[in-house]
């Protein structure tokens, strides 16, 4: 029998999850649009992180069970995928692309800068849950390198004295 410690209630705990229903329609509706379900398991992910910011525990079980699959399946795409966050971000992410072309063309300062003015590092939040900060292998703006993406906006090339102004426009 397996003992019972405050991780594994959260992990066993965390089939009592329910979809909003709106978001099990959604997932349903992406599903029509593949002949076999698990292709929708990206947009079934997306749909719940639009929803709570990111995917607790508890909604891959439901997600699962949505799409027909297994529950490893669900989290083995949700763990492979950098843009599906798998703990609480801030309500900003920021993402830094250090790939070859950012890396040479300013990487190091715009990573430090950032880091100097949240005051946070990669992995972090600040504290009053405004940016979460990440490293991005790619975001396939070589032309405009460095780059970097907040939420669904890209900006590059994006010197440290831009910062402030970037990251004002974001609340």
């Amino acid at each position: 029998m397996m003992a019972t410690t405050p991780q594994t209630t959260r992990i066993i705990g965390s089939d009592g999850f329910e979809l909003h229903p709106a978001d099990e329609t959604a997932m349903r509706k992406e599903m029509a649009h593949y002949e076999q379900p698990q292709a929708a398991c990206i947009e079934a992910l997306k749909i719940v992180q639009r929803r709570y910011g990111w995917v607790p525990d508890g909604a891959i079980g439901a997600i699962a069970r949505v799409l027909g699959i297994g529950p490893a399946a669900v989290e083995g795409v949700a763990t492979f995928y950098s843009l599906i966050f798998r703990q609480p971000v801030g309500r900003h992410v920021v993402l830094v692309c250090d790939s070859s072309s950012c890396f040479l063309t300013g990487f190091d300062e715009l990573k430090q800068a950032l880091v100097s003015q949240l005051g946070i590092d990669y992995g972090q939040t600040t504290e009053d849950a405004r940016f979460t900060l990440l490293p991005v292998c790619c975001l396939g703006a070589c032309d405009g390198a460095p780059a970097l993406m907040i939420d669904d906006d890209t900006y590059g090339p994006v010197s440290p004295d831009d910062l402030p102004g970037l990251l004002e426009g974001y609340p």
